[in-house]
């Protein structure tokens, strides 16, 4: 097993993500690593997303792997509410008060079975817990056991959030009327890492946009930075080359208590892993089309366009229209996920005429393994919100981007892809189609299209040295462990 550890005193962590597909996925990935180097997880969703996680994946998709168990403890929002993951700001608020009990119950629950049962799981040992989930801290000193945060999102945002204090400080947020979001204030530039110099205001995470300084999700921005000096450890799905001036100023920072650990690409390293059914635990919480994989195995390599705006961007139908037929004009073959509940208020149903008229080179899907469709030789490009999942997947697959950020940390991603890796060219927030078949055409058959591409390539294989075994990746997983996961069996 390593690490000192004897098989009866096997260490046990709890894992609970942010219950959001986008945060569930990664975290996933982190037990996957922790069970790999011999760790006892029990993986904490809320009720409503294991319902969805079973229906999506079958109800016996999560048995069969030992020592790895799925428990569950509610997230406070009536039923009705539950599926409204658009709402950031009430399921984090509600997830903050009301899971800290039953989550301590399940803790003493695991633990007072493992006291008097000799075939029980072991008890407790550690935590591992979403960086949105604060109540984590308070349950850990209760248990005084060791525990580590996880942020799912890039450096570069993780960096943007740590200066909201020092702009409320300079008086540059909260805005000072609504003007400011159209006059060019955004514009206005502050001070960013040696490498970058300045960044602009717009191209921070965007919760500062509000004129309230009572706004909910700003100050949860600071409450998250508050509760971040009481933690050791902070994970983050990135790795050292990607976002290396990044990390020195957020690991230099006057408030930076925690050790920061980049574990990535995850999703790379999870795939090193011998044991199959380690690697298959799923996280989808709809249910994956396998005929889009049956689809691109027709296409020719580098042709086809994938567009996935993630699993909680909603768009208008005009814009919905203004992206179906600029694609359709592009010409090109193109993949497109369109969820249920993409449209605000309605169902993401495409028009007629488009449909008819792309039926010979689309395929309009409601769900896919992303994953697998960016890997897959035939894509050629990435239409995508630039959540870090998608844009870190993309990453790793040598895939260029077309980004058009919703909301949060997605614009810091954005800037970065298309201002300083080379990776990306932005869309438009009032996206148009005649602007949606230009950058197309130019991301794949343009110059720029080619040069993003080997850019792309090369931060790709940076990514491999990180995530290979033996890789810093690798490196950084057994330091958590030893300096803060098992800090207590020492």
């Amino acid at each position: 097993m390593g690490y000192g550890i004897s098989q009866n005193e096997r260490p046990h962590a709890i894992c609970f993500p942010f219950p959001a597909q986008g945060h569930v996925t990664p975290m996933l990935n982190v037990a996957k690593l922790l069970h790999h180097r011999g760790f006892y997880i029990t993986f904490v969703n809320t009720e409503y997303n294991h319902r969805r996680l079973l229906q999506s994946r079958g109800p016996d998709s999560l048995d069969g792997l030992p020592d790895f168990q799925f428990k569950t403890i509610p997230d406070g929002l009536p039923y009705s509410e539950a599926n409204s993951t658009q709402d950031i700001p009430a399921l984090c608020a509600s997830v903050n008060k009301t899971c800290l009990a039953p989550f301590c119950d399940l803790i003493s629950q695991i633990n007072f079975n493992a006291s008097t049962s000799s075939n029980a799981t072991p008890q407790v040992s550690c935590i591992v817990t979403d960086a949105a989930a604060f109540f984590s801290v308070s349950a850990a000193k209760q248990f005084k056991i060791p525990f580590a945060m996880f942020y799912t999102a890039s450096a570069c945002s993780y960096l943007g959030y740590l200066q909201y204090p020092k702009l409320m400080k300079q008086g540059l947020v909260p805005l000072k009327d609504a003007s400011y979001l159209i006059n060019g204030y955004l514009e206005n530039t502050i001070e960013w890492t040696k490498g970058k110099g300045n960044i602009r205001l717009k191209d921070l995470p965007t919760l500062l946009r509000t004129t309230d300084p009572n706004d909910v999700s700003l100050n949860f921005i600071i409450q998250f930075i508050n509760i971040r000096s009481q933690t050791t450890a902070m994970i983050l799905n990135t790795y050292d080359e990607l976002e290396k001036d990044v990390l020195l100023v957020a690991s230099t920072l006057p408030s930076s208590d925690p050790h920061h650990y980049t574990l990535g690409p995850l999703h790379m390293m999870v795939k090193q892993i011998e044991n199959e059914k380690t690697r298959a635990i799923g996280s989808n919480l709809w249910v994956e089309e396998s005929e889009c994989i049956e689809w691109l195995n027709s296409k020719e390599p580098n042709s086809v366009v994938y567009v996935n705006f993630g699993s909680i961007t909603v768009i208008t139908k005009q814009q919905l229209i203004e992206f179906a037929w600029g694609l359709a004009n592009s010409k090109k073959p193109f993949l497109w996920i369109t969820r249920p509940d993409l449209i605000v208020g309605d169902s993401a149903i495409l028009p007629h005429e488009f449909v008819t008229q792309t039926k010979d080179r689309s395929l309009i899907a409601s769900w896919c393994c992303q994953e697998q469709v960016l890997e897959h030789p035939s894509i050629g490009g990435f239409l995508t919100h630039s959540g870090w999942n998608s844009t870190i997947e993309s990453i790793s697959a040598g895939v260029p981007m077309l980004c058009w950020p919703f909301f949060p940390d997605q614009q810091t991603n954005c800037c970065y892809c298309c201002t300083e890796w080379g990776i990306g060219m932005e869309i438009d927030n009032n996206v148009k189609r005649n602007e949606v078949e230009e950058l197309v055409r130019e991301l794949m058959d343009g110059e720029k299209g080619k040069k993003m591409k080997e850019n792309v390539m090369n931060l790709k294989s940076k990514a491999e040295e990180a995530y290979k075994l033996g890789g810093c990746a690798w490196k950084q997983l057994d330091k958590l462990i030893e300096e803060v996961l098992l800090s207590k069996a020492k």
